[in-house]
């Protein structure tokens, strides 16, 4: 387990986010815009519920939208997606 120190040397343990479930997310947009680190991204559930890019050409063939990660690696793991959840469908662990 890693602990970071807050710019006040307190220590924290970060909470990284790992996964977005497409079938509970609902796309609401509440995590993007709390993370201003561009890890999520909206894009959209195709009628086979393949997640796909958002394009206007297929607008017909999008069942929904939902968040996905766009760049893991950008998390601090601050936790700020998942205290705005509604649907709770993020996935978080511990770095290893």
């Amino acid at each position: 387990m890693t602990t970071m120190l807050t710019r006040g040397g307190r220590e924290w343990v970060p909470d990284y986010l790992v996964a977005i479930d497409p079938q509970v997310c609902i796309g609401c947009g509440r995590c993007f815009k709390v993370c201003g680190r561009d890890v999520m991204t909206l894009k959209g559930v195709s009628e086979d519920g393949e997640i796909v890019e958002l394009d206007d050409d297929d607008d017909d063939e999008i069942e929904k939208r939902v968040m996905a990660i766009n760049d893991a690696d950008a998390c601090i793991g601050c936790d700020a997606c998942a205290r705005v959840c509604p649907t709770n469908c993020q996935t978080h662990a511990l770095a290893a």
